[in-house]
């Protein structure tokens, strides 16, 4: 199979799958429980990648001060609770 037809194919399962969220959520009242769980669920999927790409390092667990994205990571996060400003 082409690279074009891939990228075709991977565009409209992608298209797909929002419009029937779009589709259904329009549709259906969700409980407010509901509505407010889903509000963490953005924070959390970035938290996951952001934390994973700083913290492993070739497979493994990388806490070391030779860690250099962890020393980013820890110094972007202090400048982020002083200003308050991300």
């Amino acid at each position: 199979m082409s690279l074009l037809a891939v990228l075709a194919l991977a565009g409209l399962l992608t298209f797909a799958t929002r419009l029937s969220f779009i589709a259904l959520l329009g549709r259906v009242a969700l409980p407010p429980i509901l509505v407010r769980a889903l509000r963490f669920v953005p924070p959390a999927v970035l938290s996951a990648i952001v934390f994973t790409e700083i913290l492993v390092k070739d497979g493994a667990a990388d806490l070391s001060p030779g860690n250099l994205r962890l020393l980013a990571g820890a110094a972007a996060a202090l400048v982020a609770w002083k200003t308050r400003n991300v």
